[in-house]
């Protein structure tokens, strides 16, 4: 592969060094610049034409928002957060999603780590990945600097379905923004529980679950153990935490463990659809969207050896990274390939059904 060249923006002259460091050590990186804030970024970026950005959040004279914003609509290119995990941090993330930031990594101790050597690996691959973004997509809903919000318009009538269902989503890389897409076109009435996987370390999830509630007609919030599911209501997996469905005498509750990774996952979209495919009362609705990877294929595949599972993948042109649909698509697992923008549309329709 060609080598990813890659400009690092940090306020901090020993975060640089130590982000230079490490991704100079990957011998498919070239580091081609740094800058100290956003405003120096985007001068950059002009000289040095990187393949991607590592931005702060955090940064005197243009922090790393307002830069990724213009660099969104001037300059499309593909951005990696490097956040702190703060709660404050954790919201700007989820904010530098929605701009169209391809992916984050957290800082372990604050805005100055000096163990930032223990996200080395995880910073690495995630600007390999994201040379590697469909950033035409994430730019093309970000000119405004946020994503169209469009509820579904035709709410559900008061007759209840033919049977209980249930909608599991797994997602990763591009997730949050595609989650937004989704969930937002659901009408408050929407007749089912709706359980979500997206790859996310502990205490971003939180604030994803925030936001998608502010903007949904649905309840959208983290998954709480052992509660009942309701109807109505998106549940999103706890970072660090796998959930599972568990079902008794009719109903369906949530279970969070902390048992290992899955495929270097926790929680894992496997796991959850697993769990999904032990519910006998309830037709099943599996949808598999944007991320890195093939998590979700084996639990795909339980879920199809059982009968009353309809499969829907994101489509290719849509995918911010096809890594995940495209696995389950070739598994034969998959009855509907739909563009992102038709995903609730399909869920919809198999409710209805």
């Amino acid at each position: 592969m060609d080598q990813v060249k890659v400009l690092v923006v940090d306020d901090s002259a020993f975060m640089r060094k130590m982000i230079v460091d490490f991704l100079s050590e990957n011998p498919h990186i070239e580091v081609v610049g740094t800058a100290r804030n956003g405003k120096e970024a985007l001068e950059k970026i002009l000289q040095s034409h990187p393949d991607v950005v590592t931005m702060d959040v955090e940064m005197p004279i243009m922090n790393g928002l307002e830069a990724l914003k213009q660099i969104m609509q001037e300059h499309p290119l593909p951005v990696v957060m490097v956040s702190s995990t703060t709660t404050e941090g954790a919201e700007n993330t989820i904010t530098a999603m929605q701009y169209g930031a391809v992916d984050f990594v957290a800082k372990p101790s604050g805005s100055i780590s000096l163990d930032l050597y223990k996200v080395k690996e995880e910073l690495t691959s995630k600007v390999l990945l994201a040379s590697r973004a469909n950033v035409r997509i994430i730019s093309r809903n970000s000119k405004s600097g946020k994503i169209a919000v469009n509820h579904w318009i035709k709410p559900f009538s008061h007759q209840a379905p033919q049977r209980k269902k249930v909608i599991g989503i797994g997602t990763s890389t591009g997730g949050p923004r595609a989650l937004q897409l989704v969930l937002t076109k659901f009408p408050e009435n929407f007749p089912a529980p709706i359980v979500i996987v997206q790859h996310m370390p502990k205490g971003f999830t939180k604030s994803l679950a925030q936001r998608l509630d502010a903007l949904s007609s649905i309840t959208v919030k983290e998954a709480e153990d052992g509660e009942t599911l309701q109807n109505g209501t998106a549940y999103i997996a706890p970072g660090g935490y796998h959930l599972l469905v568990h079902e008794a005498k009719g109903m369906l509750t949530a279970r969070l463990e902390q048992s290992p990774p899955r495929n270097g996952h926790r929680p894992s979209v496997d796991v959850l659809f697993e769990s999904l495919s032990t519910v006998t009362d309830y037709e099943k609705i599996a949808v598999i969207m944007t991320g890195m990877g093939s998590d979700g294929t084996a639990g795909l595949k339980k879920l199809k050896e059982n009968a009353a599972t309809k499969v829907i993948a994101e489509a290719q042109e849509t995918a911010v990274v096809f890594g995940m649909p495209k696995a389950a698509i070739q598994a034969n697992v998959v009855d509907d390939i739909v563009p992102l923008e038709e995903i609730a549309g399909a869920i919809i329709k198999y409710v209805e059904g």
